[in-house]
């Protein structure tokens, strides 16, 4: 996900991170949800089908729905049924109870008929060329502004999407498309998504566009939705995600759905990683950068939707995945130079963001705004500690790692202590302090380095100190006249001596493999 600066103001609107989230009471199974929309209004119409499953005994079911507001936005619940009896429920300005008690492992089928302007979340707008659109917009917990739903990345469930609206539209959404009917001024078109998905990337969308199928690597679909003012640009500019897909199918796995749509949007952020279906910012078609916010977006289909975090502590593992990953994609296309100008820019971005918030990666102390987490610590740290992680084990052993990350949490919930496991088993090696020191303390090593060359002795002495409070382990990479060296660092002082027959030419980190600061002396001898 690439936040887009111009709607920063929306921060104010997303909830505030509790440091003690209580587990539901329930495991939703699938939601079966049928919108109906119309130009007439911005109110939505909508009947959703919540099956879920009673994880213990409980009096009532509680679901995420943002209730109608004192400025009319919000939904209004009109009944609630099971089995076609009617159920008492009540709402507050969040939650929806529905009075009825399960007993524990017990599965039920909800049918909520509700409607009303939705005040976030699903994003009622007119494009750049004034055409009105509706966009899905979720991330992180806005789901509960349209749909009721449990709204957190914890519950996952296969859903299904029924749009009914006007015939000029094209809708769509995850899964693959089952049916799509004309009757009169409207179109009903039916979208399924098997695979289990958490709210944030449940995503419909609306508009006048025009489709193009851009491949079908691996046997997925690979389809482009762009408004049709922008389709000569838009279908080629797009078309680049059928090279991305395989890249990352061959190294991390299968891709997780069934079909990939990129569509051109509009939405709060640059791009979207909606499950199959991906929402970028309606000026991407002409933007520079597309292969690699499309390379972004697409390695957040395996990192983030079909494994996603287990609580928003470890949102790192949605976001500096996908980082780390189109890193290594821009690599693997343009050569090292390319993927170290990269990591040089995200380590100048991480030590600017530390003078201003100063915090770990994995952050269970953070309560403030939700969008806050999309932060430098979960991108560009959370992928350097990849990049120090592959740098470490090695290549092999990573991509065996990631593949067994993958493989095991395919469809479900990952914590950071899971792929620390992970990466232990695939490398044969003891990461939990490695694991502990990068993601859950905050700051990086600060190096004072002094050298001195001596004719009489032939060698360099290198003495290198740590300055910040926290010491850490770490390899340390260094060339003298071209030949690199590595030096484990495991005190908060080392000496290191290098034989050289003349005043050498000295490089620390030649190669762009540690996240430090280094004050590099010359001394005379």
């Amino acid at each position: 996900m690439r936040r887009n600066i111009l709607f920063t103001a929306l921060l104010a609107l997303t909830n505030i991170v509790s440091a003690q989230q209580l587990p539901s009471t329930i495991d939703v199974q699938h939601y079966r949800f049928a919108i109906t929309l119309t130009d007439a209004t911005n109110v939505i119409k909508g009947e959703a089908t919540v099956t879920a499953k009673a994880t213990n005994a409980i009096p009532a079911i509680n679901l995420d729905l943002i209730k109608k507001r004192a400025d009319g936005k919000g939904m209004t619940v009109l009944a609630v049924t099971e089995n076609g009896k009617a159920l008492k429920f009540s709402q507050d300005s969040s939650k929806l109870t529905i009075n009825t008690q399960a007993d524990a492992g017990s599965v039920h089928n909800y049918k909520i008929a509700y409607e009303g302007i939705p005040a976030d979340g699903l994003i009622i707008s007119t494009n750049r060329y004034n055409h009105r659109t509706f966009f899905g917009d979720n991330w992180a917990t806005r789901a509960k502004n349209w749909l009721p739903c449990v709204d957190d990345p914890a519950d996952k469930a296969s859903v299904e999407f029924i749009v009914t609206a006007p015939a000029k539209y094209t809708v769509v959404a995850n899964g693959l498309k089952v049916s799509e009917n004309v009757s009169g001024d409207n179109k009903v078109s039916y979208w399924k998504e098997t695979a289990l998905l958490p709210t944030k990337v449940m995503v419909i969308g609306v508009a006048e566009f025009a489709v193009e199928q851009s491949g079908q690597p691996d046997g997925i679909p690979i389809s482009t939705y762009v408004f049709p003012e922008d389709k000569e640009v838009g279908f080629k500019s797009y078309a680049v995600a059928a090279k991305i897909v395989p890249w990352f199918s061959k190294r991390i796995g299968a891709f997780p759905y069934k079909k990939l749509a990129n569509v051109q949007s509009k939405t709060i952020f640059g791009g979207m990683e909606n499950a199959g279906a991906i929402f970028y910012f309606e000026q991407s078609v002409k933007d520079r950068g597309i292969e690699a916010l499309m390379a972004h977006e697409i390695a957040h289909q395996w990192f983030g939707d079909a494994i996603s975090e287990k609580n928003w502590w470890h949102v790192w593992l949605s976001e500096g995945f996908a980082t780390y990953m189109t890193n290594l994609y821009i690599e693997g296309q343009y050569g090292t130079d390319s993927l170290n100008k990269r990591l040089d820019e995200d380590r100048k971005a991480i030590f600017g963001f530390e003078k201003k918030y100063k915090a770990p990666v994995v952050d269970s102390a953070f309560h403030g705004q939700m969008m806050e987490l999309l932060n430098t610590n979960a991108y560009q740290k959370g992928g350097w500690v990849l990049h120090m992680l592959r740098r470490k084990i090695g290549d092999d052993a990573f991509w065996k790692g990631i593949a067994a990350y993958y493989k095991k949490y395919n469809g479900g919930n990952a914590t950071t202590s899971d792929l620390c496991n992970i990466m232990e088993k695939a490398s044969g090696q003891q990461l939990k302090q490695f694991f502990t020191q990068w993601l859950r303390t905050s700051g990086h090593p600060q190096l004072d380095i002094r050298w001195q060359y001596s004719p009489s002795a032939k060698q360099t002495t290198l003495t290198v100190k740590q300055l910040q409070p926290e010491q850490y382990k770490f390899n340390l990479e260094y060339s003298v006249d071209g030949k690199t060296y590595q030096k484990e660092i495991n005190d908060g002082m080392v000496v290191i001596t290098v034989p050289s027959s003349a005043t050498p030419d000295l490089k620390i980190d030649p190669n762009i493999n540690l996240l430090a600061q280094y004050n590099v002396t010359q001394e005379k001898d």
